[in-house]
């Protein structure tokens, strides 16, 4: 190693040995650690090319590749170098052979200001650990606070930056593996006190400047696409699974052929609107949808157990009450459909079936399913608060740390519906409602439509309102998680803009045309933390978005670093006075 040394230093004195103070082989010794400081770059480099194919599936062979690019990149070969140049020197005083060639070693006796002779300079005086066992004095009567406080500074800000390559290597997926690159790194450091005190100055002068000019190149590869990230952070396919006892122990039965793959994250039943079927239980909804059975407590044509407050409100879908539960004394939101037709009847029993077993403290809940004396009715929480919508026209766009609480609470609660086989559909800033406490809550899963609310039902999918609908629902597309990732995006930048990310158009019909052609969003929050987030979620390709739990960990990372809890209130929102207050629809 002393021969890959000596040719290191000879290397770093030929590209930049100056003949002035404090002497070329002093220079050249900075040199050599700018070389070598480029190790560490070279192995995220490794790293994030390999990410752009594997994202962030970390296998056993991708942890192993991973943990050994680290560990030659950050420890191996910088401790061995770096040793080596202090090895040339002390070589060169004790008079052995260093591998340095005779015309080098004569120009190593030369002083330059208070260096007398570099020779000893750099190769007769004390070590690293001399330095830190000593008494008062260091190498050339210096105090020893001085290197003391030069070493800590040197190398606590290498690790540093080394730690930043290593992260910025794993961007877009869980920091830990980032341990691969700084812990070895830290190790070095250690065994790097039997170097000469002198050599180690000068070594980590040139390893520091060179360890931030590192992140620039690991920075412009780019983390992996969004699309790898979300392949790579799906379960194993079915044939993937681990195999069940031998086919002699088991009866031969058919089974049904796999669903087809999901375009984005995974999502766990083959029917969208569908929720994993619940056991059996007394009064539970049927298993396919037909005639609605009545529920255990409801008076038909003698009543309700339902008690009527107030109308809150009245569409095409029918009405909302505010209403009391006469049985559980608890106030409640009822939606009444007025005259359903079987359509209707069925896709609200479908998707109360679903929403009930549907378990966020974000999200809408759904208590009952009840036939009241005028109508089919949905039976859920009654809340008070304020839309987002009114609350940005009212008050202004949130900034970045309100928006990013709201798009972590909110992608939360889309990611638990959608693990349940729920979609929402119809996500926009009406149908977010913020507590008195500041805290947001996800309302209207597809299931009630105002008035002016454009849809489509002749095949049961919803298309939602036109600002807020993502391209492949425009289309005709069926709905999906990603969907719903693009219309929280699109929710959040209206949050940090106040207008919707296509801009606004004259009329229902020409916003559904701009989202079916795709248009390119013009109005995102430039200045924003999230405009770059935004922009992928925003991508008119659902494979190319990210998905809603990738999501949720980078803008929690993003408030992480900022200093700010993700589960703080949204805004504070002061209460209405009695009369005004809406339900959680």
């Amino acid at each position: 190693m002393n021969g890959l040394a000596s040719a290191l230093l000879s290397l770093a004195h030929s590209l930049f040995g100056p003949g002035f103070c404090p002497g070329d082989w002093v220079w050249a010794t900075s040199a050599a650690g700018a070389l070598v400081a480029l190790l560490p770059p070279i192995g995220a480099l490794a790293v994030s090319i390999i990410r752009k194919g594997t994202g962030n599936r970390y296998d056993a062979t991708t942890l192993g590749v991973f943990a050994a690019i680290g560990l030659v990149s950050a420890l191996i070969l910088p401790w061995l170098l770096s040793n080596g140049v202090s090895g040339v020197f002390r070589a060169e005083f004790a008079g052995t052979k260093s591998g340095l060639s005779k015309a080098e070693t004569a120009t190593l006796t030369s002083g330059f200001c208070w260096v007398d002779n570099q020779k000893q300079y750099l190769g007769g005086r004390q070590t690293v650990f001399d330095v830190f066992s000593a008494g008062s004095t260091g190498p050339d009567d210096l105090p020893v606070f001085v290197y003391l406080a030069a070493f800590v500074v040197l190398g606590a800000g290498s690790l540093l930056f080394v730690m930043l390559q290593g992260r910025t290597a794993f961007r877009r997926g869980p920091k830990w593996p980032s341990r691969f690159f700084w812990i070895p790194f830290a190790a070095m450091l250690v065994f790097s006190v039997g170097m000469e005190a002198n050599t180690a100055l000068h070594f980590f002068l040139g390893f520091l400047p060179f360890s931030v000019l590192g992140l620039i190149p690991v920075a412009m590869v780019g983390p992996p696409p969004w699309s790898v990230i979300n392949r790579s952070d799906a379960p194993p396919r079915r044939d993937e699974q681990p195999q069940g006892p031998p086919p002699s122990q088991v009866q031969p039965r058919p089974t049904p052929p796999p669903p087809p793959p999901p375009v984005n994250r995974p999502y766990p039943k083959t029917a969208l609107a569908a929720a994993p079927e619940p056991p059996p239980m007394a009064g539970a909804l049927a298993a396919a949808p037909g005639p609605i059975p009545p529920p255990p407590g409801s008076r038909n044509a003698g009543g309700s157990r339902y008690r009527r407050v107030k109308q809150l409100g009245a569409g095409g879908f029918g009405t909302v009450w505010q209403a009391v539960d006469t049985q559980l004394n608890r106030t409640v939101a009822l939606k009444i459909a007025h005259a359903p037709d079987r359509d209707t009847a069925e896709r609200m029993q479908r998707e109360a079936r679903a929403l009930a077993v549907v378990s966020h403290p974000n999200c809408v809940k759904v208590y009952d399913l009840a036939e009241e004396p005028d109508g089919l009715a949905l039976v859920m929480e009654y809340l008070e608060g304020r839309p987002l919508a009114e609350l940005v026209d009212g008050q202004g766009p949130l900034d970045d740390v309100a928006a990013g609480r709201l798009w972590a609470t909110m992608a939360g609660a889309l990611a638990a519906a959608h693990d349940k086989g729920v979609l929402h559909r119809d996500i926009k800033p009406s149908n977010v409602i913020l507590d008195p406490s500041g805290l947001a809550h996800l309302i209207d899963f597809g299931i009630a439509r105002s008035q002016g609310d454009s849809k489509m039902t002749a095949t049961g999918m919803m298309i939602g309102t036109p600002d807020f609908v993502a391209p492949e629902q425009a289309m005709g597309a069926t709905a999906s998680p990603a969907s719903d990732a693009w219309q929280l995006a699109a929710t959040i930048s209206y949050a940090l803009s106040g207008q919707p990310p296509r801009g606004t158009r004259e009329t229902p019909m020409a916003a559904l045309m701009a989202a079916a052609r795709a248009e390119p969003v013009t109005r995102l929050p430039q200045r924003s933390a999230h405009a770059r987030l935004l922009a992928a979620s925003l991508d008119p390709e659902p494979r190319r978005r990210p998905t809603l739990n990738a999501v949720r960990r980078e803008v929690e990372g993003w408030l992480s670093r900022a200093g700010k809890s993700a589960d703080g209130p949204v805004t504070r929102v002061v209460p209405r006075q009695p009369g005004n207050q809406l339900p959680r629809r």
